[in-house]
């Protein structure tokens, strides 16, 4: 719901659609959106993707989650980093970076959230939970 506050409409606090109050929120912990007509869980989204419903609540993800894909990028960078989808244990695909060696980071390690917003690029960072196998083929 908005109210019109001068020449810009401001989203009324408490209220249920999705949008995230930044100055009422946690900057270590990640939050997503899930519908309440279908349930789907997603992550900065407007509308559902699966019933396209408007009636979105922000809830607190516990920070785990499973790597799905994971790329290593040398554009823009002085040195290699990671980019990886992380599927969360909620249900929603996250963008952000595993910290370790870049070359180190496979679909299917289970990851943890350190901070919701890394200060140079603005995306979650997560940490490895369990010790990457050796030997992967």
């Amino acid at each position: 719901m908005y109210h019109l506050s001068g020449n810009a409409a401001r989203p009324v606090a408490g209220s249920a659609t999705g949008l995230l109050e930044s100055e009422a929120r946690d900057t270590e912990a990640l939050y997503f959106q899930r519908c309440t007509w279908c349930g789907t869980a997603m992550y900065h989204r407007l509308l559902c993707p699966v019933c396209r419903g408007s009636d979105l609540r922000t809830e607190r993800s516990e920070g785990l989650g499973t790597v799905r894909h994971s790329t290593v990028v040398h554009r823009n960078s002085p040195a290699a980093r990671n980019v990886s989808l992380i599927e969360m244990n909620e249900g929603f695909v996250v963008r952000g970076r595993v910290m370790g060696p870049p070359i180190g980071i496979h679909g299917g390690d289970r990851v943890r959230l350190i901070t919701a917003k890394d200060p140079v690029r603005g995306e979650p960072v997560f940490q490895l939970v369990d010790d990457p196998s050796p030997a992967r083929n």
